[in-house]
């Protein structure tokens, strides 16, 4: 098991007094898990945390990422990505790329970084009508171009049946039921937590909350299993694992590329996939895809004051 940390070594470790600590849990989402009745802080999620609520990054020294075959994708997992990325490699004998399974947070650090050529992100905004422009401002150094993937169904996924007769997010906190979660990384989680918040629930009440997988597979394989009735997940998951799915809202899924490295030859066929029929067809296999917009450049929309 990763290291626990007690509130007092949580205080000690943020500079701040052990009350401060519990609001935070409360109400800024501090990773948490209460046993016998005394609060716990596994020490790996409480430095994502903080790295995920971090401000003004010092601008980066490294050189741009150079181009010589190898493609870098990083960020959110998905699908159909997963797919399209097979697809690329069966296309080029002489471009490879690759995928680092990191959330979508994961993903803008590593572009922050050059450490990827492509970073995939879902964050939703503050506002609720947009997706990853305000994370990518507080990110990076510079706004990188922004290229629609795909749009998809996100929601709740539950074992076929339903046989513990959940309909919505405020169900998850009632006794006997078991969910699996993603880390705090993912733009997935950000949706989660945004529904518990308003439903009033707090996530450390719910039994499983704090147990985490890297993929939305893994949520389906959990639940699958009967280890979990639930689990935050796109309807793609449910489909492929015949499972049930409870909607909460479509979502857009984007490609953030640095504006310096955008026209590679390598991301440019990359981006062209998107424009191809055979991108499409590998889309209608799964469940839960809009293609509308794929292969669009996004820009931030206008505030609704």
């Amino acid at each position: 098991m990763k290291n626990l940390l007690s509130t007092k070594q949580v205080a000690r470790l943020l500079n701040i007094n052990e009350k401060m600590v519990y609001t935070l849990v409360s109400d800024k989402g501090l990773p948490a898990t209460k046993i016998t009745g005394k609060w716990l802080f596994p020490q790996h999620l409480v430095e994502q945390w903080v790295e995920t609520n971090t401000v003004n990054y010092p601008e980066s020294n490294l050189e741009p990422l150079s181009y010589q075959g190898l493609l870098i994708i990083t960020g959110s997992n998905d699908p159909l990505l997963d797919q399209t990325i097979s697809y690329f490699n069966t296309l080029h004998n002489d471009h490879v790329a690759v995928f680092g399974n990191l959330g979508s947070m994961g993903g803008l650090r590593t572009l922050r970084q050059n450490l990827c050529h492509i970073a995939s992100s879902h964050l939703l905004q503050d506002n609720q009508n947009d997706y990853n422009f305000d994370f990518a401002f507080r990110e990076l150094d510079k706004m990188p171009a922004v290229v629609n993937f795909c749009r998809r169904e996100q929601g709740l996924l539950i074992q076929k049946g339903n046989p513990k007769k959940i309909t919505s997010v405020e169900d998850l906190a009632h006794k006997g039921l078991t969910i699996v979660n993603r880390s705090l990384a993912t733009g997935t989680r950000l949706l989660l937590d945004n529904q518990l918040k308003k439903a009033g629930i707090k996530g450390e009440k719910i039994n499983g909350y704090a147990h985490e997988v890297s993929r939305h597979l893994d949520v389906g394989l959990e639940i699958l299993s009967g280890r979990a009735d639930a689990g935050p997940c796109i309807r793609a998951v449910a489909g492929l694992l015949d499972l049930a799915f409870i909607p909460l809202r479509w979502e857009r899924y984007d490609l953030m590329i640095a504006k310096d490295r955008f026209f590679n030859a390598g991301i440019q066929r990359f981006l062209g996939l998107l424009h191809e029929k055979d991108f499409r067809k590998i889309a209608e296999k799964l469940q839960g895809y809009d293609l509308s917009l794929s292969g669009k450049m996004v820009f931030p929309r206008e505030s609704e004051d």
